[in-house]
């Protein structure tokens, strides 16, 4: 796992100062402390900062082929690159390295841009082509890793993370009102957008060609949800889920480092957990977060696994101000606002397993999305079965049993979950049915911007996530599961509870339910072995049932939350609190109602307890005004002196050594 920068003439060849690099590298050492690397010619500068995890003496970066025509660093891993290395050599390729990173070098060089379909990883991929003057850029399919860029005076400025792309000179952060208007709808931007004008995220599932000065963007692969037709029978699927997930947990063993997991206590990591002592039954350690808050905190379950599994297991212990003390260092490692507390845990669990030197853990993200484990997929399936009798004064019940944790929607008011939840009940033929309750309720938040947007959420939707010419033919749970996936799993989960907050330590998570092999079998399943009446991951469970205890397996799944308000205000509240939200700071930046936010706090204040928008908006405009701080107001004072370090290799066009600084 690494960090990549890179910076390409567009127009004509010109030497690219020999401090910039450094210091775009030096904005993210913390995603490759081990060893730093340059190539440069006249027209293209890469750089990488690694992280070392496989080929520990043999693999650094950038890499050259062999007559020193193409050049690649490389953030991620490619886990089947045992497999694909003997076909490589076969048509007459030579390596130096044992590392994944090569792989990807010669299969590009073999195969062009047609190498991204043999690729089973999560990655971000950057190839020089010194011959034809061509930059290859391209993402993993789900968007596990990032890979941002701008245009900036003739030159392509790209980086693993925003903040290298304004350590350029030229790169300069403005906060874009559409977008934050997004992050407050969707808890993030749509891609290929980002919170600051005119820098671009590459879409999971996407590459870059940029050739003669032009780039294009072309997709390489989507998702599809059309049901096996004939349907085979129960049993056969979940022969081949096991199957899959196993072989997919397997190969995210593969590293010349010890190899941790994360263990909630819940299905998805204990599955995985418990796969890995089943088939790699050496000593292994697992990490888990404890709250101090009982609403939120599932330690007693986390305890019980690590015990039954014989695990090494570590917990962190997160309390109210614990959060409130490390927002401002997560901001700074997320680089959007955030309406959740969520990726503060998170920040402290991947800094645990630093501690305990672990650079690799195993997480069971991406369950819940394929295989219909959330809440929103039976709130939508309770809506439609009410939107056949909406006048029913018994079908809407249903929904209280979904949400026991959020204020004032598992109680006895329900006159106000009756009217909350029958909001566009009978429209279920448009296609964003799932999802128009919580975009709306998270709308609400529009009302602190100062620059409320013009469009609706829907046209938001359609501009950034074109929807696939079949995804009316899909199950109303497919639909809601593409819109779950590219709305929030990519740009949110994997992101800022995901690569940001693990990366921020030098930690990298591997997912195997992430695995496109798992997802494509994952996305052909009928709707009822997902979601068989409202118990969800229905054949993961009959899965698990082979491996985990029936309290585990049987047990209903509860979403991962973490305070919000209560970080904030409390008798000891952290000092960056009121100044942020001081009229002088808010009138600063520009970008929330003073009068709007001023009574959002007095609220905060009282102790009273938020609902769930307040809750959201006092995380949103808290994390909004660090963002503008940070890298708005202050980040160029951070780069005064700020290198990647002494332990920078440079290498020329042909592949010498070039200098040492």
């Amino acid at each position: 796992m690494c960090g990549i920068v890179g910076i390409l003439n567009l127009r004509e060849p010109q030497p690219i100062p020999e401090q910039i690099l450094p210091q775009m590298l030096g904005m993210i050492r913390y995603r490759g402390p081990d060893e730093f690397g340059i190539y440069r010619d006249d027209w293209a500068n890469l750089g990488n900062a690694r992280l070392s995890i496989i080929d520990l003496s043999g693999g650094q970066q950038p890499i050259g082929n062999e007559d020193g025509t193409l050049w690649i660093v490389f953030n991620g891993e490619i886990f089947n690159y045992v497999e694909l290395r003997p076909e490589l050599e076969a048509r007459g390729h030579r390596f130096k390295t044992q590392c994944d990173t090569e792989v990807v070098l010669h299969l590009y060089e073999e195969y062009g841009p047609d190498c991204l379909n043999y690729l089973n990883g999560q990655f971000a991929i950057a190839i020089w082509d010194s011959q034809q003057r061509s930059l290859f850029l391209a993402r993993d399919r789900l968007g596990v890793r990032p890979l941002f860029y701008t245009v900036s005076d003739g030159q392509l400025v790209f980086g693993s993370e925003i903040k290298t792309l304004l350590a350029h000179p030229n790169v300069c952060a403005e906060i874009d009102a559409g977008s934050l208007a997004q992050v407050f709808a969707f808890w993030s931007v749509l891609p290929p957008n980002t919170v600051f004008k005119n820098i671009h995220s590459l879409p999971p599932a996407n590459y870059i060609l940029v050739q003669n000065g032009e780039l294009k963007v072309q997709p390489y692969w989507e998702m599809d949800f059309t049901v096996d037709s004939p349907a085979r029978s129960s049993q056969d699927y979940l022969e081949e889920l096991e199957h899959l997930l196993i072989d997919a947990t397997l190969i995210r063993l593969r590293a010349d480092v010890p190899v941790g997991a994360y263990l909630s206590g819940g299905l998805d990591s204990s599955t995985t957990t418990a796969i890995i002592r089943k088939h790699a039954p050496n000593q292994l350690d697992t990490f888990s977060i404890a709250f101090s808050d009982p609403n939120f905190d599932e330690s007693e379950f986390q305890r019980r696994m690590a015990d039954i599994l014989g695990t090494d297991h570590q917990v962190i212990y997160c309390t109210q101000p614990d959060i409130g003390r490390v927002f401002p260092e997560v901001i700074w490692h997320l680089e959007i606002p955030t309406l959740r507390t969520a990726p503060a845990p998170m920040f402290m669990l991947s800094r645990l397993v630093r501690d305990r030197h672990l650079k690799v853990v195993i997480t069971g993200e991406g369950a819940d999305e394929f295989l219909g484990g959330y809440d929103i997929f039976k709130e939508t399936k309770i809506r439609r079965f009410w939107a056949k009798a909406p006048d029913s004064e018994w079908r809407h019940l249903l929904l209280k049993r979904l949400y026991p944790e959020i204020a004032g929607l598992g109680g006895s008011n329900e006159a106000f979950v009756r009217a909350f939840f029958k909001k566009n009940l009978t429209d279920t033929d448009s296609p964003f049915y799932s999802h128009s309750i919580r975009w709306s309720n998270t709308g609400r938040l529009h009302r602190l911007l100062v620059s409320q947007p013009d469009v609706s959420i829907p046209d938001w939707v359609r501009e950034f996530v074109p929807l696939p010419s079949n995804f009316k033919n899909w199950s109303s749970l497919a639909q809601a599961q593409y819109l779950e996936i590219v709305t929030f799993m990519s740009p949110y989960l994997l992101s800022s509870q995901g690569d940001r907050v693990a990366m921020a330590n030098s930690v990298e998570g591997r997912f195997p339910f992430l695995d496109y092999r798992v997802v494509e079998f994952c996305n052909r399943l009928p709707a009822n072995l997902k979601l068989r009446g409202l118990n969800e991951k229905w054949l993961l469970r009959q899965l698990a049932s082979k491996l985990l205890p029936p309290d585990i397996w049987q047990r209903r799944k509860r979403p991962y939350r973490a305070p919000i308000h209560r970080c904030f205000f409390h008798q000891d509240s952290p000092d960056y609190v009121a100044e942020l939200l001081s009229e002088n700071a808010l009138n600063e930046s520009g970008l929330f109602n003073p009068l709007a936010v001023n009574q959002l706090a007095r609220k905060a204040q009282s102790g009273v307890q938020l609902g769930e928008v307040d809750d959201m908006a006092i995380a949103g405009v808290l994390s909004t005004q660090l963002v503008y701080q940070q890298f708005v107001k202050d980040f160029k004072s951070r780069l005064s002196g700020l290198n990647a370090g002494d332990r920078i290799k440079t290498v020329d066009r042909t592949g010498q050594i070039a200098a040492k600084c």
